[in-house]
């Protein structure tokens, strides 16, 4: 099912809700997502929450890849645990309306597992090798996260890691089942969620950007132990740029 990002969830939230109940599987396609991706089409195609409504269906696995390979990574990923290990699922992945250059995969070990569970680093700017910040962004804005990475380098001479968030709302899910487990677990070691495993060990503040309400990447802040600030497009997304 195909459809304008802003036209699913908003319009047809009852039908999605009654697919999860039914363990409907298959793919939820959102595209010219975003809030800014299609601001010339008027207010009423600005997308800056369909994740937010998304993330309330439990068996909804919701992603918004920039990249080709982030989006194979996750049709394949979707197709076998849907068609073959039968398991009742369906997603909802965004897709843009832009014309872009697509990289190959970065060749960093783990990168396929950290698109499906929800975050990899995409890139280290390490040219000053001093002063470091932590940039998050997915979807339409990850390509404004790297342009800013570049800035950041260039002129203020601050070096970055730059990670694409395919999916916040995994995430949250994830980090919420490793809290549990240890609430439950007191008498064994503690896991560490993924956004642990990917931040916990990296330097300087965090910051987040996304096409959507500052809600959509907020819901990870109560599992990052660090400075955290969040950009989003709150309000009615009437901004004539990025």
């Amino acid at each position: 099912y195909l459809f304008y990002s802003m036209f699913g969830f908003q319009r047809t939230g009852d039908l999605a809700w009654a697919a999860g109940d039914n363990q409907t599987r298959g793919f939820l396609i959102g595209a010219t997502s975003g809030r800014t991706t299609l601001a010339g089409e008027g207010l009423q195609h600005g997308d800056g929450h369909s994740h937010v409504l998304s993330s309330v269906i439990p068996n909804c696995k919701s992603y918004d890849p920039t990249f080709g390979y982030e989006l194979a990574t996750i049709f394949r990923e979707g197709l076998k645990r849907m068609y073959e290990k039968r398991e009742n699922i369906f997603y909802y992945i965004t897709t843009m309306n832009e014309n872009y250059p697509h990289p190959e995969m970065p060749k960093e070990k783990n990168t396929e597992e950290g698109i499906l569970k929800g975050m990899y680093r995409f890139k280290e700017y390490n040219r000053n090798k001093k002063t470091k910040i932590q940039l998050l962004g997915s979807g339409a804005i990850l390509r404004e996260i790297i342009a800013a990475a570049e800035i950041l380098e260039k002129d203020y001479k601050i070096d970055s890691n730059v990670w694409s968030v395919t999916s916040y709302n995994e995430l949250r899910k994830e980090a919420m089942e490793v809290e549990r487990y240890n609430l439950l677990n007191p008498d064994k070691a503690p896991k560490k969620n993924h956004i642990e495993k990917c931040l916990s060990s990296t330097e300087g503040p965090i910051v987040s950007a996304t096409d959507y309400i500052r809600l959509n990447s907020d819901q990870i802040r109560p599992f990052i132990r660090k400075s955290f600030y969040s950009f989003g497009t709150d309000g009615y997304g009437r901004s004539d740029t990025r």
